[in-house]
């Protein structure tokens, strides 16, 4: 292979990391209805706000998985009460939340972060406006993803945060200081790591006294739609936000409004399930799919038609057509989606680029090298590059698909047992981070649909 590879090898994935879950493999097209959980970007955007808030909230049909649990209990820690009552969704509880009282005496406690970049992001700042001290940290590999700009950040604005050792602190682990209250103001970062720095930063912005005037130096910030959809939840409950100038962000320091809200389900999640779809030659039905939305998954109606699929919006339903091949094509700052797009175009009848997505080395893994390596390994052809991954059509043979505790390659791995007859994948578990039902979500989807002759219904394998 030729091309710039910048990993040299394949991100370390754990010896023992689960037991190996045997991919199911279409014996005929999928022709199914599908309903996923509520959407983990919005879950935890509204729990902080929620913890902020001027007055107990409610978040009906949220998603619960372990991000969301860990954004919950580490809420818990600095003062929110959260309590489940009964609700009406499919997938769970409905959340009530009674705010933070940041002007009551708060011990000193420890933030679990696990591998959510929402947790280890988005809090620190919370806990800033509090009395107290909070240690974060998180599972092993959290102690590798981009912390520097957060902790930089909270620095500019006066809040000390040090590591286990008392000195500066760069990474996980490392302790918030909190005095009570955040000056603001003017703010400088380079979010080119994550676009999660500046949705941290917004959504704790109008509790500081001076606001916030955030200003973004540097390589332009990654999935712009995530910050996007933290502006419109943020004017969602009364948060004045400027966002006229590119790469600047006034908050207006003012309260943040109690509310009640219904959680979107996870277009991101829903991805896996359309992507059946092209890798069957099937269809598969979304219901509920919303008319707007600030969700990046909405993203798949236009990447699905470019890689061959019918795709149409009738009374809320995305419907997904697959045909008789999958198109390869160029593919520019898929985000969050690039491990579902990379599974297909694994099974593409033509070469594919993905590019934009260079911040993806800084994921639950490193995922550009895992999926490199996952691919090669049931002997496909990818390849790096600076900012993204090449793919060209080769021959697919089962193997095992390992997950690296990153819930985005175990469904990758997923899709492409649809095409390929024994594939495994180990620790499917992994995808609990955001859907934990997902095992049999996706056995009751190739459950559905009429029967079909087997000689005539196959995977589609290239």
């Amino acid at each position: 292979m030729t091309g710039t590879t910048p990993s040299a090898a394949a991100p370390s994935h754990p010896a023992n990391g689960g037991p190996h879950w045997s991919a199911p493999f279409a014996a005929r097209p999928v022709d199914a209805t599908v309903t996923v959980p509520g959407s983990k970007s919005l879950t935890n955007r509204y729990l902080v706000l929620a913890a902020l808030a001027d007055g107990p909230s409610r978040l009906r049909a949220p998603l619960h998985s372990r991000d969301s649990a860990l954004m919950i209990e580490a809420l818990r820690q600095l003062g929110a009460t959260v309590t489940e009552v009964p609700g009406d969704g499919a997938f769970g509880p409905d959340l009530e939340i009674v705010p933070i009282s940041m002007d009551a005496a708060a011990a000193d406690t420890a933030i679990d972060c696990g591998l959510a970049g929402t947790v280890m992001r988005f809090v620190p700042p919370v806990a800033a406006l509090r009395r107290g001290e909070a240690r974060f940290d998180g599972d092993p590999h959290a102690r590798k993803r981009p912390m520097g700009t957060i902790i930089e950040a909270l620095a500019g604005l006066g809040v000390a945060v040090t590591a286990p050792d008392g000195g500066p602190a760069a990474s996980l682990p490392f302790t918030v200081h909190g005095t009570g209250e955040v000056r603001g103001g003017h703010l400088i970062i380079d979010a080119s790591a994550s676009s999660q720095f500046v949705s941290a930063l917004l959504l704790a912005g109008a509790r500081f006294t001076e606001g916030l005037h955030l200003e973004h130096v540097g390589k332009p910030v990654p999935s712009l739609d995530h910050i996007n959809m933290t502006v419109a939840v943020l004017r969602g409950v009364g948060v004045a936000v400027d966002d006229s100038v590119p790469n600047h962000w006034v908050i207006s320091p003012g309260p943040i409004r109690a509310f009640d809200v219904r959680i979107e389900q996870d277009l991101s999640n829903a991805g896996p399930f359309l992507a059946a779809a092209l890798a069957t030659g099937g269809t598969v039905r979304i219901p509920n799919w919303p008319a707007e939305t600030t969700q990046v998954g909405d993203l798949w109606r236009g990447i699905l038609t470019a890689m061959g699929a019918t795709v149409t919006v009738d009374g809320g339903t995305l419907t997904v057509s697959g045909g008789p091949q999958i198109k390869g094509g160029d593919f520019d700052e898929t985000s969050e989606l690039a491990p579902t797009v990379a599974a297909l175009c694994a099974l593409a009848a033509g070469p594919s680029r993905l590019s934009g997505i260079a911040h993806l080395r800084g994921h639950e893994t490193d995922r550009l090298a895992a999926l490199v390596a996952e691919i090669n390994r049931l002997g496909g052809d990818a390849e790096e590059t600076a900012d993204g991954l090449i793919i060209r059509p080769a021959a697919l043979h089962g193997g095992v698909v390992h997950s690296y505790a990153d819930h985005r390659m175990a469904t990758a791995g997923a899709i492409l047992g649809l095409a390929v007859p024994g594939v495994e994948v180990e620790d499917i578990a992994t995808t609990a981070k955001t859907m934990p039902d997902f095992p049999q979500l996706w056995e009751a989807m190739l459950a559905q649909g009429p029967a079909a002759d087997e000689d005539t219904a196959g995977g589609t394998q290239h």
